[in-house]
């Protein structure tokens, strides 16, 4: 596979437009206006608009095209979506959890504001999303807009990312083995991914073999994820990545590289993104942006 888009031009080129629709969104989802409290908005954009891939959006819009899903409802889910995600950054990046001071070439957001901010500013954008995902103007079947706000509550709380990261930090006094790696990174990191991929199922009430096959591609797609970011912890340039790198190593923290080695944690990527595009054949052509998506995942430096 090239590095060309099926749609046209490259791949990057088309992420990077469907990441400017989505924060548009965004953009109009979160005013500002001059009140006292507007700081928490400001501080929600800081955190939200701040660029970036914009990867779990796209899972969102490329999945609910497989299904004739309207525009507008795939890029408010979309928003959504990365709102969840841009809240779970915030608090990572605050001392008590990760204590970074980088995300994204760009002071994190308790260090452009405070950590009382930044902590408002997550709490916000996590309701936010929520509040989105329910307002008629994402779909207009109630029982839809119910599920999403279900299936995302799964994979962001205790049975998700917020359980990985409980996890994650009881893991600082353990040493962790292949299975318990794994399985805080498919809390941690692929739980939201894959509720990006059925996110569009879900729109477009998709039957349960489209469903399933979705969600094997985005379990596969997500631990590749996982797996490369810890190449780039330990391989990548801190300028270039827009944060700290080494971090994992410094702190003694057992990774998927740090178990299996560059070599073969870069080999299992590329199987597992090759796996999770073997996933979609029932779709045939019109699944190729995810198909893309995995190739580029496997790839980026950043």
């Amino acid at each position: 596979m090239s590095g060309d888009s099926p749609m046209g031009g490259n791949f990057k080129d088309v992420l990077m437009a469907n990441a400017e629709a989505v924060e548009e969104v965004l953009d109009q989802l979160m005013p500002v206006d001059g009140s006292p409290e507007g700081r928490v908005t400001e501080a929600m954009r800081y955190a939200a608009l701040a660029g970036g891939k914009r990867i779990r959006p796209f899972m969102v819009t490329a999945s609910a095209s497989l299904f004739g899903v309207g525009k507008i409802c795939a890029l408010r889910t979309a928003a959504a979506v990365e709102m969840a995600h841009s809240y779970s950054l915030v608090h990572d990046d605050l001392p008590a959890m990760d204590d970074d001071d980088l995300r994204r070439g760009k002071p994190t957001c308790h260090i452009h504001y405070d950590e009382a901010t930044a902590i408002l500013a997550g709490d916000a954008l996590l309701t936010k999303a929520f509040q989105v995902l329910g307002e008629e103007e994402t779909h207009s079947d109630p029982a839809v807009r119910a599920e999403l706000v279900v299936e995302m509550a799964k994979a962001i709380g205790d049975e998700g990312m917020v359980g990985g990261q409980m996890f994650d930090l009881m893991a600082q006094d353990r040493t962790l083995n292949m299975p318990e790696i794994t399985h805080l990174q498919r809390l941690k990191t692929g739980k939201l991914i894959g509720f990006s991929c059925e996110a569009g199922a879900i729109l477009g009430k998709a039957p349960e073999k489209a469903r399933n096959a979705l969600i094997a591609y985005a379990h596969d797609l997500g631990l590749a994820f996982q797996i490369v970011d810890d190449l780039l912890d330990v391989e990548g340039d801190e300028k270039e990545m827009g944060k700290k790198v080494g971090k994992d190593l410094s702190a003694g923290k057992e990774t998927f590289v740090s178990l299996m080695g560059a070599d073969r944690a870069r080999a299992q990527a590329d199987m597992l993104a090759g796996q999770a595009s073997n996933h979609l054949d029932l779709f045939a052509e019109k699944a190729d942006s995810l198909k893309y998506l995995a190739e580029f995942v496997i790839k980026r430096r950043t």
